[in-house]
């Protein structure tokens, strides 16, 4: 038995409490819908600016009365701890996620990362909250060329969106220092599933380059191709989260760990597995072809993590590759494409 399997079997017999920044985005919505599966009782937290209600209205399928929408603002600190009331642990995912968005706006990202995750700390702190498993990003690490990346890698954030979350991880040390709080910050890299959305400026590569297709809509690819992304299904994230959330960590402790598959796919090649999955369906693909455009200012041009600190830390081990993870998010597009 893995010990993911091990902490899903203890959560069945001992239910808990858990509150869910984010709630209605696609990573959030996706740990609730674990977490109701393993017969938990959950509190989402969302203003639903991007979220989807229709995301909101699937988990009150599933969960019933197991689960309860709090509409709310993390920017706003009375509401973040009125949602913290009688949680056992929390899972932040709340934030503006795009580094061209924080580029062009960078207090705004400041606002609702930063500030917004102070807040989420200050009401677990006087909740008295057990457990804080919030998102970082690998975009920390900025372009370093030393791969794998490890946690030890020092930090050289490119971006304001990148910043916000390094701040995000000094602050949770501090409070964990000072507060006698314990804290697990996840490093996401380039995480994809269903749910995930297609559309706007800002898309994610993944969804926006399915939906494109399926479309015969242009596709553009910032470079010459040869920029790599350690992929990592939604899957994987929902198990180092829930494994963050249960670990045997002492009070005060503060832990940083990588959330990845460990390898490395470039867009070249991650155009080809997208086109060569959808050609079936799609006979238009056959000789469809990407459009290149010039870099863009804060882009990183190769990642991948090492996730050996997770793995001895956590049990954490990824169970899904790129491929079989795009086979379920592009089944997913596949229907939102017909509907």
């Amino acid at each position: 038995m893995t010990a993911y399997e091990r902490t899903l079997a203890s959560l069945r017999t001992h239910p808990k409490t858990w509150l869910v920044t984010g709630a209605a985005g696609f990573i959030g919505s996706s740990l609730i819908e674990a977490l109701l599966a393993a017969n938990q009782t959950v509190v989402g937290f969302d203003n639903l600016t991007t979220g989807k209600r229709e995301n909101v209205k699937l988990l009150t399928a599933l969960g019933g009365s197991r689960f309860t929408l709090w509409e709310g603002d993390i920017r706003n600190l009375d509401a973040c701890r009125e949602a913290c009331r009688g949680v056992d642990a929390i899972l932040h995912e709340a934030a503006q996620v795009s580094v061209p968005a924080s580029m062009e706006d960078p207090v705004t990202t400041h606002d609702i990362n930063t500030t917004g995750f102070m807040n989420v700390l200050l009401a677990a702190r006087e909740q008295k909250v057990r457990r804080v498993v919030y998102a970082s990003s690998c975009a920390v690490y900025g372009d370093s060329t030393r791969l794998p990346l490890s946690e030890d890698e020092p930090t050289n954030p490119l971006s304001p969106y990148a910043m916000s979350k390094l701040a995000n991880e000094v602050y949770a040390g501090a409070f964990c220092r000072s507060y006698g709080m314990t804290a697990v910050g996840l490093r996401y890299f380039n995480v994809f599933g269903p749910r995930q959305d297609p559309k706007g400026v800002y898309a994610a590569v993944i969804p926006l380059w399915a939906s494109a297709m399926i479309a015969n809509s242009e596709i553009q690819i910032f470079g010459d191709g040869s920029t790599t992304r350690d992929f990592c299904y939604v899957g994987n994230v929902i198990q180092a989260n829930l494994l963050a959330a249960t670990a045997e960590l002492a009070p005060g402790t503060h832990e940083v760990l990588n959330v990845a598959a460990g390898g490395r796919t470039s867009l070249n090649q991650l155009f080809e597995l997208i086109r060569s999955a959808l050609q079936a369906d799609h006979p238009h693909l056959k000789s469809f072809k990407p459009v290149h455009r010039d870099f863009r200012a804060g882009d990183i041009r190769h990642s991948q993590a090492d996730i050996a600190k997770a793995a001895r830390i956590l049990g954490y081990s990824p169970a899904c590759t790129v491929e079989q993870g795009l086979h379920e998010a592009l089944a997913w597009y596949r229907n939102v494409g017909k509907r």
